[in-house]
């Protein structure tokens, strides 16, 4: 049993991962600012689920007041970090790109540096797919070069990377990234296609089909996800005793640091995802093709090669799974018959 900070706690993955750990044992201490990104309803709603419970207590804190996480480590005994909180979307950093320095860069800023001041035995991090960028080789690989960042939010998360090696190097502190291949299910977020998709085919309006369709993502179920997390958070990093500066391989190092991707490593056309939506909901779409978003990428596909060979687990839920319950979710929480 391990005393966990889970931020980001009412998020779409936050809120699974608390369920997933107060259900195995453990103590969790949730962190949430509970912003109007998206319908606050809804997280409150996430939260609602496990509030109840005597193993989590929630606050109601913003990570980027260094004075708030300077008394939230200070006031709980905290053995390991999961850092999720983040001011999340590709799309949104062009139109709001202070919210991502102020969240990304500086809430993780002082996230770090409450690990440090207690000497906290692991910290794991939202890192995502966004870092590979301009990367066009697939699949994507935690050892590929991701300095060509195509947004601020993955620039932003690029930097948390940087950021952790670097107090891995000074303080000792086992950090581990975690690239999130665009997570999908139940209780899921509005801002992403599957819920868009998903509002816009039941009410009859079109939905935006970006690159006219011509697009593959790597579609990762919720429960992957969290059973993936889960895992590591239980597997801190370790140094690597074949790591060389002459040839540095960045997923790795002779500080405590590890980059994994967590991914279904099947990608699939996005119109075929579609298609999928609609025979679950039994209704076509109208489609709004659009040319490419500035910031977005045509395919993402994860190796996970190194997170099933540290811990024993790849993703396996196909997305005719993930949607049919993502769809019979969707119903049940708007009351849609």
């Amino acid at each position: 049993m391990s005393n966990i900070l889970v931020t980001g706690a009412a998020g779409f993955i936050g809120y699974s991962l608390c369920a997933k750990l107060i259900e195995r044992g453990d103590r969790l201490i949730g962190v949430d600012n509970l912003n109007d990104y998206y319908d606050p309803s809804l997280k409150q709603a996430r939260l609602d689920q496990i509030s109840n419970d005597l193993a989590f207590s929630f606050h109601k804190i913003d990570i980027g007041d260094r004075f708030a996480v300077q008394r939230l480590f200070k006031d709980n005994e905290i053995d390991i970090v999961v850092n999720l909180a983040a001011q999340a979307g590709v799309r949104y950093s062009i139109e709001n790109p202070a919210a991502y320095i102020d969240s990304n860069l500086v809430g993780f800023g002082n996230i770090l540096e409450g690990c440090r001041s207690s000497k906290v035995a692991h910290l794991v991090y939202a890192s995502s797919s966004s870092v590979y960028g301009a990367n066009t080789s697939l699949p994507f690989s935690e050892q590929d070069n991701v300095d060509h960042p195509l947004s601020l939010y993955a620039a932003s998360k690029k930097a948390n990377e940087l950021m952790a090696h670097t107090y891995s190097h000074l303080y000792g502190l086992p950090t581990t990234g975690l690239r999130f291949f665009t997570v999908y299910g139940p209780w899921g977020r509005p801002d992403m296609a599957l819920f868009k998709f998903t509002k816009g085919i039941i009410e009859g309006t079109p939905i935006p089909v970006f690159n006219r369709g011509q697009m593959t993502r790597d579609f990762t179920y919720i429960d992957d996800i969290i059973e993936g997390v889960a895992r590591v958070v239980d597997t801190p990093a370790q140094s690597d005793p074949g790591w060389s500066g002459d040839r540095p391989n960045p997923a790795t190092s002779l500080a405590p640091y590890r980059i994994y991707n967590i991914g279904n490593n099947t990608p699939v056309e996005l119109m075929k995802y579609i298609r999928i939506l609609e025979k679950y909901l039994g209704k076509q779409a109208n489609l709004d093709l659009l040319p490419m978003q500035a910031g977005d990428v045509p395919n993402t596909c994860a190796s996970v090669e190194a997170l099933s060979d540290t811990v024993g687990f790849r993703p396996k839920t196909t997305v005719e799974e993930g949607i049919s319950r993502f769809v019979e979710w969707y119903k049940g929480y708007y009351g849609i018959a």
